[in-house]
C-alpha cells in the first residue's frame, strides 16, 4: 500500500512539472515583452518629449501622444497577462501544497507505526529467536533478507519524508514570492493606467482644438502629403535614370529604358546576400523610432485624409548619424529640390535611400560597409526634431522597410 502511494506521488510530481515549466517559460516571455515596452516608452519620451520648450504644432503633439498611448496600452495588456498567469501559478502551487501536506501526513503516520513496531521487536534476542525459529536454512535466509529489506525501506521512507518536507518548504517560498510579484505588477499597472488616463485627457483636449480648425489642419496634412509625393517622384525618376546609366556603362544587351539592373556575378551575389538578410538588417540610425509607417492609411484624427508613403519616417536624436544598413556602393548623392540631401546605396539590384540629411560624408561610387556613417540627419531649427526618411527598393519596386529592418 505504501509503495503504491509513493509511486502515485512520483507520478503527480512529474505530471505537474510539465505545466509549471511551460508557465515559467511563458512568464519569462511576457516579462521580456514588458521590459521591451518599458524601453520603448523611454525611447518615445527621449525622442518625442525630450524638450519641454519644443515648438510643436498641435497636430504633432496629438500624433506623439498617439505613439505613447498605444505603447502604454500594450504595456498594460502584457502586465495584465503576467498577473493572470501568476494567479494560475499561485493556484497550482496551492493545490500542490495541499497534496504534499496530505502525503506527508500519510507518510509520517506510516513511519511512526513502523518505528513503534520496530522498537517493540528491537532486541537482539527477538531477532535471534526470529531466525532460530525458522523451519529450515532457506527460510532463515529469507528472514535475513526480509530484515535487510525492512531496514532499507524504513530508511527510504525517512528520506522520502525529508524530500517532501523540502519540496513543501520550496513551494511555500515560491508562493510567497509569486504573491509579491503579482502585487508588484498590480501596483505598476495602476500607475500606468493613471498615466494613460492623463495622456488621453490631454490628447482629447488637443483634439478638440484640432476640430475647431479642422479644415486648416486637413489642408496642412494634404500639403505635406503633396510635398512627400513630389519628392518620391523625384526619387523614382533618379532610380530609373541610374538603372539606365548603369546598364549603358556595363555594355549589356539590356536597353537604357529597362527598369531593372543588369547584374554582374558579383552584383548577383550581393543582391542574394542582401535578400538573405531580410528582417535582420540594422537600423539606419543607432537610436530611432518610426513615426510614419510605410503604405496607405487614413489619418487617425482626420478620416477624410488619406496618407500614402513609399518609405518610413524615423525620428532620432538631434544631429544623429545616418549609417548604411548593409554593404554596397553609393549609387547617387542627391540634393532634392525643396528638401535636404539624400544618399542612395546600391546592393546588387536593391537600393536603400537615406533622405533628409544635412551633411553627407560619402560620394558617388564609394564602397560602404554595414554600420558605416554616411551623413548627419537634418535637425529642424524650430522644433529641434531630427527625422530620417528611409526607403527600400528592388530596382523600381517600392518595398516596406519594416520587412527588412530588424524589429522595425
Amino acid at each position: 500500500m505504501i509503495k503504491k502511494a509513493l509511486l502515485f506521488s512520483l507520478w503527480v510530481v512529474l505530471f505537474a512539472a510539465a505545466p509549471c515549466f511551460s508557465q515559467s517559460k511563458k512568464q519569462q516571455e511576457l516579462e521580456d515583452k514588458r521590459q521591451a515596452l518599458l524601453e520603448e516608452i523611454q525611447k518615445i519620451n527621449s525622442l518625442l518629449f525630450k524638450t519641454k520648450g519644443e515648438k510643436k504644432s498641435v497636430l504633432a503633439e496629438v500624433e506623439d501622444l498617439d505613439q505613447r498611448i498605444a505603447t502604454r496600452e500594450n504595456l498594460i495588456r502584457v502586465t495584465n497577462q503576467q498577473a493572470n498567469l501568476l494567479t494560475r501559478e499561485i493556484n497550482t502551487n496551492l493545490s500542490s501544497i495541499d497534496q504534499l501536506k496530505e502525503e506527508l501526513t500519510v507518510l509520517k503516520k506510516d513511519y511512526a507505526a513502523m518505528i513503534t513496531k520496530s522498537y517493540k521487536s528491537k532486541s537482539q534476542q527477538s531477532r535471534i529467536m526470529f531466525l532460530l525459529s525458522s523451519e529450515n536454512f532457506l527460510q532463515a535466509y529469507k528472514r535475513v533478507q526480509y530484515m535487510k529489506q525492512y531496514t532499507r525501506f524504513r530508511k527510504k521512507q525517512g528520506e522520502d519524508i525529508q524530500i517532501k518536507s523540502v519540496q513543501l518548504k520550496k513551494l511555500n517560498e515560491d508562493l510567497i514570492q509569486q504573491k509579491k510579484d503579482k502585487q508588484k505588477l498590480i501596483d505598476e499597472n495602476k500607475k500606468e493606467k493613471g498615466k494613460l488616463d492623463a495622456e488621453k485627457q490631454s490628447q482629447q483636449s488637443l483634439i478638440a482644438t484640432l476640430k475647431k480648425e479642422e479644415g486648416k489642419f486637413e489642408s496642412q496634412i494634404r500639403e505635406k502629403q503633396k510635398e512627400a509625393s513630389r519628392i518620391e517622384k523625384e526619387i523614382d525618376a533618379l532610380i530609373k535614370a541610374a538603372i539606365a546609366e548603369s546598364n549603358k556603362a556595363s555594355g549589356t544587351t539590356k536597353t537604357t529604358t529597362s527598369n531593372t539592373f543588369a547584374l554582374t556575378p558579383e552584383a548577383k551575389a550581393l543582391a542574394a546576400d542582401f535578400k538573405n538578410n531580410k528582417g535582420k538588417l540594422i537600423w539606419p540610425v543607432e537610436k530611432g523610432r518610426v513615426i510614419t509607417p510605410y503604405g496607405k492609411r487614413q489619418h487617425p484624427q482626420f478620416p477624410n485624409v488619406t496618407q500614402d508613403h513609399n518609405g518610413v519616417e524615423i525620428i532620432t536624436e538631434p544631429n544623429a548619424k545616418a549609417r548604411a544598413v548593409f554593404s554596397g556602393e553609393v549609387l547617387q548623392v542627391q540634393q532634392l529640390k525643396g528638401a535636404n540631401k539624400a544618399v542612395y546605396i546600391r546592393h546588387g539590384d536593391y537600393i536603400t535611400i537615406y533622405n533628409n540629411l544635412a551633411t553627407v560624408t560619402v560620394k558617388k561610387g564609394d564602397k560602404v560597409t554595414s554600420k558605416q556613417e554616411i551623413g548627419t540627419v537634418f535637425t529642424h531649427p524650430t522644433t529641434g526634431r531630427a527625422v530620417l526618411k528611409f526607403f527600400v527598393y528592388q530596382n523600381t519596386q517600392k518595398m516596406n522597410p519594416a520587412d527588412w529592418i530588424y524589429k522595425m
